[in-house]
C-alpha cells in the first residue's frame, strides 16, 4: 500500500528546492510501493533522514517528491554474540546506540549529531568523526545492505541476504552516494564492544610537522589510539591522541605517548568529552564547511595550501586527521569573492598532494556547506574524479531515468 502523502512543513526542502509533496513509508514494502508509484509517474525524489547534511552536494535539479526514512526505525535483528545488527535506515544513531549498549556493544561510528542523524543519512553522507581512526570509515563497518532501487525494486547486497544485486558490491556504492543511486532502507553492521575506560593525552602548541610526525612515533611504540586529530583556531595545534578499551591498557598507553612527547597531559570524564566536542563543531558548524583530502605524508602543504581559505573565512579553525589525511574546516563568509578565490587556490594547490593509491587520486577539497551566494559561485565537489565516468555508468544501470536526487551529486550526476 502507497502511504498517502502529508501536507509541507518548512523543513521539506532540499537546498531550498521545494517538493509538491512529502511521503513517510512506515515499513520497506510501503517504501518499495512509494518508489514504484513514483517511478510510473517518472517523479523525481530525494530521501531524508535527519538532515544533517542535507547541506552536502548541489541543490537538485528538479524535486518532486521527498520521502522521509524517519518511521523506518527499527532494530531488525541484533545477535550479540555475532556482533551484527541489522537496522532499518531511519534510525538514529543514538536510539541505536542506547540499545546496543544495554548489551555491552556499539557501534563505532561516531558521526556529529547523534540525536539526529540516522542510519542510513550516514551511509549516505559516509558521515565519520574522530573513531575512523581505529574503526575505519562507514564502508569498512558496513557488512549488507537493503535498498529499494528507483524502480520499487528491493535489492540486498553483501551479508545476510537473500536477494543479491549481481555484479555489484553494494555496501560499498551506497557509502557516499547521497541517495543518487537507490533508499538505503536498512543495514547490517559490525558492532564493537563498549570500552571500559577512555583516557587522551593531550599536547598544546604543536607545528604541522610536529603533527605530521606523530603518526610514525605512534607506530613505533606498538601503540593504535583509537583517535588522533590535531585542532587548530589559527597559531599552533593541539594534538589529542585517545585511546579507549580496558582501564589497565588505556592507563599504560597514555603514559607512554605522554613520555613520549613535552607537556603533555591526561584527560578523561567531562574534559575529555568536550575536548572531542570540538571536532563536531568543525564538522557540522558554520556557514561555510570544507573537508580536505590529501595523502598524509603531504599534511604540512596541504595545511599551507588551506591558508587563504581559513584567512577568507575569518581564520576558520581546522581538525585534522594526520594518519588519514584529512583536514575539516568551518567558518563564517563576509565576502564571497574572497572565499571563492581562496576554495580555488586550496584545490589546485591540494591536486598534486593526493596518494594515487587511493579510489579518487588527487588530493582534493569539497565544500560541504556554504550560503547561497557562495554556492552560486564554486562547485561544491570540484573537478570530477579520474574515475567519474565509472560513476556515471552506476548511476545510469541503477537509475537510468536519472530520478534519484537529481543533480546533487559529483559532476551533476
Amino acid at each position: 500500500m502507497t502511504p498517502a502523502p502529508r501536507p509541507l512543513e518548512p523543513q521539506d526542502a532540499v537546498l531550498g528546492v521545494r517538493p509538491s509533496f512529502v511521503l513517510e513509508p512506515a515499513t520497506v514494502a510501503e517504501a518499495a510501493e512509494a518508489m514504484r508509484a513514483l517511478a510510473a509517474d517518472r517523479l523525481a525524489v530525494a530521501f531524508v533522514g535527519g538532515g544533517t547534511d542535507l547541506d552536502l552536494g548541489a541543490p537538485p535539479s528538479r524535486l518532486d517528491a521527498i520521502l522521509r526514512t524517519r518511521r523506518l526505525a527499527r532494530i531488525r535483528e541484533h545477535a550479540p554474540s555475532d556482533q551484527i545488527v541489522a537496522v532499518e535506515g531511519g534510525m538514529t544513531v543514538a536510539a541505536l546506540q542506547q540499545a546496543l549498549a544495554a548489551h555491552g556493544q556499539r557501534l563505532a561510528l561516531d558521526p556529529p549529531e547523534p540525536a539526529r542523524a540516522t542510519v542510513g543519512g550516514v551511509v549516505a553522507a559516509n558521515a565519520f568523526g574522530p573513531r575512523r581512526t581505529r574503526y575505519g570509515a562507514v564502508r569498512d563497518l558496513v557488512i549488507g545492505v537493503t535498498i529499494v532501487r528507483a524502480d520499487g525494486v528491493v535489492a540486498h547486497g553483501g551479508g545476510k541476504v537473500v536477494k543479491n544485486v549481481a555484479g555489484f558490491d553494494l555496501p560499498r556504492l551506497l557509502c557516499g552516494s547521497l541517495g543518487t543511486l537507490g533508499l538505503v532502507a536498512e543495514v547490517v553492521f559490525r558492532l564493537h564492544p563498549l570500552p571500559e575506560a577512555s583516557a587522551t593525552a593531550v599536547f598544546q602548541g604543536l607545528s604541522a610537522g610536529d603533527v605530521r610526525e606523530t603518526v610514525p612515533a605512534l607506530r613505533a611504540l606498538n601503540l593504535e589510539p583509537t583517535a588522533l586529530t590535531a585542532f587548530s583556531d589559527g597559531g599552533g595545534f593541539t594534538l589529542a591522541v585517545r585511546f579507549e578499551g580496558f582501564a589497565p591498557g588505556v592507563r599504560d598507553q597514555v603514559e607512554r605517548v605522554l613520555a613520549r612527547g613535552r607537556g603533555g597531559a591526561k584527560v578523561e570524564g567531562a574534559e575529555e568529552a568536550a575536548l572531542w566536542a570540538r571536532h563536531d563543531a568543525v564538522r557540522s558548524g558554520g556557514a561555510v564547511r570544507a573537508r580536505a583530502t590529501f595523502a598524509p605524508a603531504t599534511l604540512a602543504p596541504a595545511l599551507a595550501a588551506l591558508g587563504p581559505l581559513r584567512d577568507a573565512l575569518g581564520g576558520a579553525p581546522v581538525a585534522v586527521h594526520p594518519s588519514l589525511g584529512i583536514a575539516l574546516l568551518a567558518g563564517e563568509v563576509a565576502d564571497p569573492a574572497a572565499a571563492e578565490a581562496g576554495i580555488a587556490s586550496a584545490r589546485a594547490a591540494l591536486r598534486p598532494l593526493g596518494n594515487g593509491a587511493r579510489p579518487l587520486g588527487n588530493g582534493a577539497l569539497v565544500v560541504a556547506a556554504a550560503p547561497p551566494a557562495l554556492r552560486a559561485r564554486v562547485d561544491p565537489w570540484g573537478p570530477p574524479p579520474a574515475g567519474f565516468e565509472v560513476m556515471r555508468r552506476l548511476k545510469r544501470e541503477l537509475d537510468p531515468d536519472a530520478r534519484l536526487a537529481p543533480g546533487r551529486f559529483v559532476g551533476g550526476l
